[in-house]
């Protein structure tokens, strides 16, 4: 089994300087960057917990063991076309988008043999400017469609995760642990940003609550028409994984918000929108989040 020696990253927002500044000290680790943002880096380094953070940059001509994407959804198919130059045939892709059609897109670019399907879960991360702030508290989920056994992918990412002391879960059921992850994110992430709440908000109001269980009860129905097993179980424990979180933390999308940023409502709402057309179902709980923030992005 070949190791993974070289990483690159693309995306140094939140999410991907947690996992930067951990590779960086144990591979050949580099940012893929367009000129602008590398100048934007180098002049103001992200802070990561009060650290400042110095990366090497890919050049042209180098190629990657691993590439791992950590974009905004907004920023991903401009990210596929920066990683193309550092593809190998043996290269291995991860994307930590949230929502649940990113893989597909690497799929057809680059070939299934390359894609894992992976994300991040966890306590958010908090992003002010250059700072981001995290309190450890999280985990990279990837893995094949089954992880019964696990493939020679699997295991080469396992054993680099391991050295760069990276928590990490390989579930047995991938598709199921997407769609867990997708339907907290249609719920939490959604409900958050029209409510302008934090998760204490959901923790102490039972009509926050409700309104989360909603979005969420609609993901599950689309899950269960696009063949995923065992639904039954997903609001359960996605409403245990809201009551655990920090309640002063605050979601990505509401940060986004907060900061007059371009959401991600189009894979989550908007997503569950198009399955719903695919599989002629009503969504209306979705369909009035999806307006809403749509509309809060504009003023």
């Amino acid at each position: 089994m070949e190791n993974i020696k070289t990483v690159m990253l693309c995306g140094l927002g939140a999410i991907g300087t947690i996992y930067a500044q951990k590779l960086n000290v144990i591979c050949d680790f580099k940012l893929i960057a367009d000129k602008e943002r590398r100048i934007k880096y180098e002049k103001n380094p992200r802070i990561f917990n009060g650290v400042p953070c110095k990366f090497n940059y890919a050049e042209q001509g180098d190629k990657a063991d691993l590439i791992i994407i950590a974009t905004k959804n907004y920023g991903f198919l401009e990210a596929v076309d920066s990683i193309k130059p550092f593809v190998k045939d043996s290269t291995l892709i991860l994307s930590l988008l949230n929502g649940i059609e990113s893989e597909e897109i690497l799929k057809k670019v680059f070939g299934a043999k390359k894609v894992l399907d992976s994300y991040f879960v966890g306590h958010t991360s908090t992003r002010h400017d250059r700072n981001i702030t995290f309190d450890g508290i999280g985990k990279i989920v990837f893995g094949e469609k089954e992880n019964t056994t696990l493939s020679e992918r699997v295991m080469r990412i396992k054993e680099l995760f391991d050295k760069a002391d990276i928590n990490y879960e390989i579930p047995q059921d991938m598709d199921y642990s997407r769609w867990y992850k997708f339907m907290i994110n249609v719920g939490t992430n959604q409900a958050s940003a029209v409510l302008l709440a934090p998760y204490k908000v959901f923790q102490q109001s039972k009509q926050a609550m409700d309104f989360a269980k909603n979005l969420m009860n609609e993901a599950e129905i689309i899950a269960k028409l696009e063949g995923v097993k065992n639904t039954e179980k997903m609001l359960p424990e996605a409403v245990s994984t809201i009551m655990s979180m920090l309640p002063e933390t605050k979601t990505s999308m509401l940060q986004d918000i907060e900061a007059g940023r371009k959401t991600e409502v189009d894979i989550f709402a908007g997503t569950i929108l198009k399955l719903a057309k695919k599989h002629s179902v009503d969504t209306p709980y979705n369909k009035v989040v999806y307006d809403i923030i749509k509309a809060k992005e504009t003023v």
